[in-house]
């Protein structure tokens, strides 16, 4: 059964780069959304399609929300996953953005579906995007994780191979069944501090789309970002200024960071990563 929903006119692209994030667990501090919608709106993308929420969710969890548009009629807001796509002059190859909510539901289907259509576009590389909690500290640069299981594009990207091995969300899956079907995947995760679980991480999401703009070879340039990861530090400071507890631990973070920097650091970031997906 297809549960594609396709606007008109399907764009005309080059080879496109697919960048997929969902909302959910594995979206800490809103990076990973963020991200994908920054860099939808940087190549203002058009949205060509979307998926039928009916057979992936769960709506007396996931409850779809009530609207009123323009005119003051009601609506019905259901959980979204959209492509989008645009074509960028300057780089080889042109990008689709899917942007949505981990289903609950059947997500051998869902991701069926979004393998569907990367072959229909000649999709050769799908880069998926995640955050994820742990010991780091805002006063730092941010840790982006990188792997993928295509050993060329480790080397060129300076990738980790995959290897992880327990539990796992809808990105595992959809990372399977790409490379199950010839497409070459990638994950990429940002690193949001323990202590700011919640709030929206600006500075997750300008590194991933610093990572992104290497994947696609074209710059990504947000300073309306730039400007929310600025105001971000500042209040991390202030509150951190009034409480002697959580000082003192982000002076041991900055610690162990600088260690870290003098070696490798990749796999206590591994750890970390490991470690999260396992505790979800």
């Amino acid at each position: 059964m297809d549960h594609l929903q396709w606007t008109d006119e399907r764009p005309t692209l080059r080879n496109p780069i697919l960048v997929v994030a969902f909302e959910g667990w594995n979206d800490a501090g809103d990076a990973a959304s963020i991200s994908a919608r920054q860099i939808a709106e940087h190549y203002h993308t058009s949205e060509f399609a979307t998926i039928d929420p009916e057979s992936f969710y769960d709506f007396s969890s996931s409850r779809p929300l009530i609207r009123l548009n323009e005119d003051g009629e009601r609506y019905v807001q259901w959980p979204t996953n959209s492509f989008s796509a645009a074509v960028i002059p300057d780089a080889d190859r042109d990008l689709i953005v899917l942007n949505g909510v981990e289903p609950e539901l059947r997500w051998r289907t869902f991701s069926e579906q979004v393998t569907k259509l990367a072959l229909e576009f000649n999709v050769d590389i799908a880069v998926t995007v995640g955050a994820l909690i742990a010991d780091v500290t805002h006063t730092r640069p941010t840790t982006v994780y990188g792997t993928s299981s295509d050993t060329d594009l480790c080397k060129r990207l300076s990738l980790e191979p995959s290897s992880y091995e327990g539990p796992t969300g809808i990105v595992g899956v959809l990372n399977e069944a790409l490379q199950q079907s010839g497409i070459t995947s990638m994950s990429l995760w940002a690193t949001v501090p323990s202590y700011v679980p919640h709030a929206p991480a600006p500075r997750a999401a300008l590194a991933l789309l610093d990572r992104l703009s290497q994947v696609l070879d074209a710059p990504i340039l947000r300073p309306d970002l730039v400007e929310q990861a600025a105001e971000y530090d500042s209040q991390l400071n202030e509150l951190i200024s009034q409480d002697d507890e959580t000082r003192r631990y982000v002076t041991d973070l900055e610690e162990r960071y600088d260690t870290a920097l003098r070696s490798d650091s990749s796999v206590g970031m591994i750890e970390d990563l490991e470690n999260f997906l396992r505790d979800q």
